[in-house]
């Protein structure tokens, strides 16, 4: 069994590779389980059929273990799925805050229309009906790594073998911005996402438009210059004479730099106007007027994206011992906490600090590593030595052009990290139209893997 589920890790891997599995923005509104004739579509619905076919457990074995897993988004919903799947009577209790999760991956689309905020909307009935998890739908207050449990809102305790966090990420406070929602980041999907794209369809003709990118480690490394890129197509059909100005507090561009700095120079170059070394230091809602390290900056629609860390449950937790106290440190075998005597705490997507991007898709594939890690370690055996993982993400250019990046990761013992396989990655040379239209149908294959 641990063979098979190697060999499905690798091959899940290797199709994202060739077709660049999944995005952080762009695809159309069609639905997200699109059919394709595509070979490589057609490989990787093969991968998730067998995969389904291989449920081991059911909701009236009695367990053998008890897995807690807190946050229902790629990550987490991804191994509470495969814990089941692979798992040796594994029980496992999902605990989410909403019973709808809301895709942050093609979010973008819904500030230019081309995306409703109901096409991003996914519930947890098949892995109720279908992997027999058993969800809650609450706040964690507290956990307690030494003793494997768990305190709810409401009082309860939940005990386990395993605590799996997915916690996502939570923003630094702006000075300056309060509780003001006149610059909405829109970097979580939901009512900012809805509140940004009203915005800016009120904004003026010849109006000003601000993005913000925080200082890396942030939630999806294309994903702010990519939502520049859409939006400045968007301003020139819907607001000619406008000007978008992203405001970069990173000394460059931090990813696909060949692809960005063409499209911002060349194609969208008569509408962004880019600025490096801008952190944002202090924002003004009454004056819709940011200051930064680069000057002040007066916008009539401000997407003020602020910097990140992990959900504010690890840092509660006393998890957060890595990147300056922002993120998890964890063993990339396991995904297990390296905190002192919290071992039996993994932790894993965006919350996470690896060397691995943050992303949907990586957060995906974190979790099926550390399904299959826990899943051998509760039989009594031990985690994979040698786990690949695969980031693959398309990037908006256009209304109706994207590029694409991929990248394969392979675990390292000599640095006990995930190294990037540079045979096995890459990224597109300018975009095209095909590029987005496969977005939407890697969207379904990724969600479908993570929901269905």
């Amino acid at each position: 069994m641990q063979k098979n589920r190697r060999l499905f890790l690798q091959t899940a891997a290797a199709t994202a590779v060739g077709s660049a599995l999944t995005a952080c923005g762009g695809g159309g509104d069609a639905s997200p389980l699109v059919a394709s004739s595509n070979a490589a579509d057609s490989a990787s619905t093969s991968a998730l059929a067998s995969a389904d076919a291989r449920v081991r457990t059911s909701t009236t074995s009695t367990p053998k273990s008890r897995v807690i897993v807190i946050g229902g988004g790629m990550g987490g919903a991804t191994v509470a799925k495969y814990l089941r799947l692979w798992g040796d009577a594994i029980s496992v209790t999902l605990i989410e805050r909403m019973p709808t999760y809301t895709s942050c991956i093609m979010s973008s689309l819904v500030l230019t229309g081309q995306r409703s905020m109901s096409s991003l909307y996914f519930n947890y009935d098949t892995l109720r009906s279908k992997y027999g998890i058993t969800t809650v739908f609450g706040d964690v207050v507290a956990i307690d790594p030494v003793a494997v449990k768990v305190t709810l809102a409401d009082g309860t305790v939940l005990g386990a073998d395993r605590i799996v966090m997915s916690p996502g990420i939570e923003f630094d406070a702006v000075p300056g911005l309060g509780t003001s929602d006149r610059m909405p980041h829109a970097w979580k999907a939901g009512p900012q996402t809805s509140l940004l794209a009203s915005q800016l369809s009120a904004m003026p003709r010849g109006g000003v438009a601000i993005l913000t990118i925080p200082k890396t480690p942030y939630r999806c490394p294309p994903g702010p210059y990519e939502r520049a890129c859409l939006v400045a197509d968007w301003l020139k059909s819907r607001k000619p004479g406008s000007k978008l100005i992203v405001l970069d507090a990173n000394p460059d561009i931090v990813t696909e730099k060949d692809n960005f700095t063409s499209a911002f120079l060349g194609v969208h170059g008569d509408v962004i106007e880019y600025v490096t070394n801008a952190e944002v230091t202090q924002a003004d809602p009454g004056t819709m007027t940011l200051t930064t390290t680069a000057g002040n900056f007066r916008g009539d629609v401000i997407n003020l994206i602020p910097r990140q860390r992990a959900g504010s449950l690890v840092t509660t937790a006393g998890l957060n011992n890595a990147t300056e106290g922002r993120f998890a440190g964890v063993n990339v075998l396991s995904y297990a906490s390296t905190v002192a005597g919290a071992g039996k705490v993994h932790i894993i997507g965006d919350a996470s600090a690896t060397t691995q991007p943050k992303a949907g898709h990586i957060a995906n594939q974190e979790a099926k590593v550390c399904a299959d890690a826990v899943s051998r370690i509760l039989a009594g055996g031990s985690p994979d030595p040698a786990p690949v993982t695969n980031s693959a993400c398309y990037s908006t250019i256009t209304m109706s052009k994207a590029s694409w990046l991929t990248a394969v990761f392979q675990y390292d013992p000599a640095s006990a990290t995930m190294k990037g396989v540079a045979a096995a990655s890459g990224a597109s040379t300018g975009w095209n139209g095909d590029n987005f239209d496969e977005m939407g149908k890697w969207f379904g294959y990724l969600m479908k893997d993570t929901f269905a």
